[in-house]
């Protein structure tokens, strides 16, 4: 194989990397906003908390200290949490409720009336 299939195949591969890691750290962002809508009240609540007790202990602003420490956090773990979904090989097409991320709609079920299994059956 010529040296420059190779180093296509390689750059094919590290772009399909990159493609799938930007999807996953989408994909986790947008669910870390939406269904984890609980969970950040509950670390706005626990950063009010903190920010009264660092106020009194340390000098500098405990508020920027604080939403700081609490923002890297959140972005740390989505980075972190694509890294090894991508890592891992995962691609978000393998995932069965995403299918909202690629326009798939979710085959609905046809509706069976009460009164079917009584009548369907009859020939007119």
């Amino acid at each position: 194989m010529p040296l420059s299939q190779i180093s296509n195949v390689g750059k094919t591969y590290s772009l399909l990397q990159l493609k799938s890691f930007l999807i996953w750290t989408f994909t986790l962002a947008v669910c870390l906003l939406v269904v984890g809508f609980p969970l950040v009240i509950l670390m706005a609540t626990v950063g009010c908390l903190l920010t009264v007790i660092l106020e009194s202990l340390i000098p500098m602003s405990a508020v920027l200290l604080v939403a700081g420490g609490l923002i890297s956090l959140n972005f740390l773990t989505v980075l972190i949490g694509a890294g090894i979904l991508t890592t891992k090989g995962i691609h978000p097409r393998e995932v069965k409720w995403l299918s909202w991320l690629h326009g798939e709609t979710e085959k609905v079920q046809s509706t069976i009336y009460a009164a079917c299994p009584l009548t369907c059956s009859i020939d007119q």
